[in-house]
């Protein structure tokens, strides 16, 4: 059995009537001996007394009478990370300058050692990962430095895919202008990067930004992509996430890596909607790049510092975005006009560590290391199962935007109403933090960490008490403020 099956429940365990339910006929129905499902109370309340991460929560900080479900946004502070950080702050007032060298440990390689930490969270060998800029600088700088690569002639290399033989040779010719394929849920962030460093190279971006439509507008099918690459032999770089920010839906990280290197394109994700809260396998998947930030399902704090993944065959290319700290380490305080990049992941770093944007990352990610990324994984989809399920039984006007099957499915789950917006802030005013995203999304983030299965249940009864009510027909949308 894999990893895929064991997160499922598929062998049972303390998560398991969490997906039975959802799997079955759903709560409140009859089985075939005319007995009634669980009641939900009673359900949450198994599943909570048996779950074997329940203890983390308590080392979590969220407010008394709140239910915090937004952590695919910002994560909450844990007494590990706030430990990180006030070591960090005390080394910088007794040590000055001094604690680049002689904190414990030094501040120096505090990118590399960072990386370290999060390289088995996505499948990656430690000098594969490495924290350092933001997510969207990280997206900058990788996507110029593969484009850089195609435009001198250099495409994937990678074994057992004839295109990807380390050349780029598009039908056109050697001189075609190479494309990039996004799509059209993408989080916009990520398509102003790609279209500014099309534009830096003299490449139109409104013709070489190839965007893969959704069938749905909740989710893009991976025959679309297949199609597109099929469709457009000037593609070169494929850019996707891991997860979409709205409806949730986890993409195939492997089978879109292999449907690029087959076409000779490279290809990167963006992770930040995953990284944390699904165990992934950027080594075996043989993906070229990856970028995530580290303030959501990693909980390091608002702005902390963000993450990236370059496979080693590319180690020892020269960044687009060059800067001193991704210098080799050996020779980078002879302060050499000419850069020389570090011969890892390392060399896309560019500026000085933020050290207290990335303090908080130390502890933060051992406790998850501590709790166990498949562990977390096999709760969180326990945690959605349960909250589709009760959507399912009790919010006829509310439909789920996020996929059901375990394999497609992210973090969090998309809650679909006419009313989103004015339910999102009628949640708020009741102490359920959710957040909306337009046009018609209420995204509902159970994190594994520090939610339980009452929580859930605690959600979903407000939303039907206020839905019912019509407490939320009182506000009004964003053009006119909250009444």
């Amino acid at each position: 059995m894999d990893d895929s099956d064991a997160a499922s429940g598929e062998s049972g365990g303390p998560y398991a009537p969490a997906r039975d339910v959802l799997a079955g006929e759903g709560l409140g129905a009859a089985d075939g001996g005319g007995a009634a499902d669980p009641d939900p109370a009673v359900l949450a309340a198994r599943l909570d007394d048996g779950d074997p991460l329940s203890g983390f929560a308590d080392r979590y900080h969220v407010p008394d009478g709140v239910l915090y479900m937004d952590g695919n946004s910002l994560g909450p502070a844990s007494d590990a990370a706030l430990a990180s950080l006030d070591r960090v702050v005390d080394e910088w007032r007794d040590r000055l300058i001094g604690g680049w060298t002689d904190a414990d440990p030094p501040w120096f390689e505090v990118g590399e050692r960072l990386g370290d930490a999060l390289a088995p969270l996505v499948g990656a060998d430690p000098s594969e990962v490495v924290v350092g800029n933001s997510i969207t600088v990280n997206v900058h700088t990788l996507i110029g430095t593969f484009l850089d690569e195609l435009l001198a002639g250099n495409g994937p290399d990678r074994e057992e895919f004839e295109a990807a033989d380390g050349t780029w040779e598009p039908d056109g010719g050697p001189d075609t202008e190479p494309a990039v394929l996004v799509n059209e849920l993408d989080f916009p962030s990520d398509h102003y990067a790609v279209r500014a460093q099309l534009r830096q190279r003299g490449i139109d971006p409104d013709e070489k930004l190839r965007v893969v439509p959704s069938r749905d507008g909740r989710t893009i099918d991976p025959r679309d992509i297949e199609a597109a690459l099929a469709a457009h032999d000037d593609v070169g770089i494929v850019c996707m996430p891991t997860a979409l920010y709205r409806s949730g839906q986890l993409f195939d990280v492997a089978r879109i890596a292999d449907a690029a290197h087959e076409a000779g394109a490279y290809v990167g994700f963006d992770a930040a909607h995953s990284a944390g809260a699904v165990p992934h396998e950027f080594g075996d998947a043989g993906i070229d790049f990856a970028v995530w930030c580290t303030y959501k399902y990693l909980n390091a704090g608002p702005g902390s510092i963000g993450a990236l993944f370059v496979a080693e065959r590319h180690h020892g290319l020269t960044p687009a975005l060059a800067g001193w700290w991704g210098h080799e380490k050996a020779t980078q305080f002879e302060m050499n006009m000419e850069y020389t990049p570090a011969e890892s992941a390392g060399a896309w770093q560019i500026g000085t560590p933020p050290l207290l944007a990335a303090a908080p990352l130390e502890g933060s990610v051992e406790l998850l290391r501590e709790a166990g990324i498949e562990r977390l994984r096999e709760k969180s989809l326990a945690l959605t199962d349960f909250l589709i399920a009760l959507v399912d039984a009790r919010l006829p006007a509310v439909d789920v935007g996020t996929p059901r099957e375990h394999a497609a499915r992210g973090g969090h789950v998309a809650l679909e109403h006419p009313d989103a917006e004015r339910l999102s802030e009628a949640l708020r005013d009741r102490g359920v933090v959710v957040d909306f995203r337009p046009p018609n999304v209420v995204r509902v983030c159970p994190a594994a960490p520090y939610t339980g299965f009452a929580d859930v249940l605690e959600v979903v009864d407000e939303i039907e008490a206020i839905l019912k009510s019509g407490a939320h027909e009182s506000y009004a949308t964003s053009e006119g403020g909250v009444t």
